[in-house]
């Protein structure tokens, strides 16, 4: 199945919709060229050959990079799923949209990690609910101080 991408302006006019929907904040860039390096790099199979690899480094970069002014976790949710959307993974939105409010903000707060973030990912896309053992490690990585 050929994947369908975002590009930039795809992005930049999300994340504006994003803020307006969802209860504001500032619309300013701050690095907009790393955002459109991510969106350009994850169209490489070769260091992101599957489609959840694409997923998990496109939400990890745009929630980690703060590349716009407010929203970066906000927009790292709203970006997946919009790429879930163009590429027909329509059955999972709904489970992704609901599971992301809760790791774009563990993943921000550096308590949720890319392999972490991979995983979480491919159950959403791959299975009904997360194993006993994914929930184990997600509540073990939520409930650390880490320092």
């Amino acid at each position: 199945m050929k994947i369908i991408y975002l590009d930039l302006n795809m992005a930049i006019q999300i994340h504006e919709k994003t803020v307006q929907v969802s209860g504001g904040g500032e619309l300013g860039q701050l690095n907009i060229q790393q955002l459109d390096s991510v969106l350009e790099h994850i169209r490489n199979d070769d260091y992101y050959p599957t489609f959840v690899d694409k997923l998990t480094h496109l939400v990890f970069c745009a929630n980690k990079f703060h590349c716009f002014q407010d929203g970066n976790k906000r927009i790292a949710i709203s970006l997946g799923i919009h790429f879930l959307n163009l590429n027909g993974y329509l059955y999972c939105i709904e489970r992704f949209t609901r599971e992301m409010e809760n790791t774009s903000y563990h993943l921000a707060a550096g308590k949720i990690d890319k392999d972490l973030l991979r995983q979480i990912i491919d159950s959403l896309i791959n299975e009904s609910d997360f194993s006993e053992e994914l929930k184990l490690t997600i509540y073990e990585c939520i409930n650390t101080d880490h320092q």
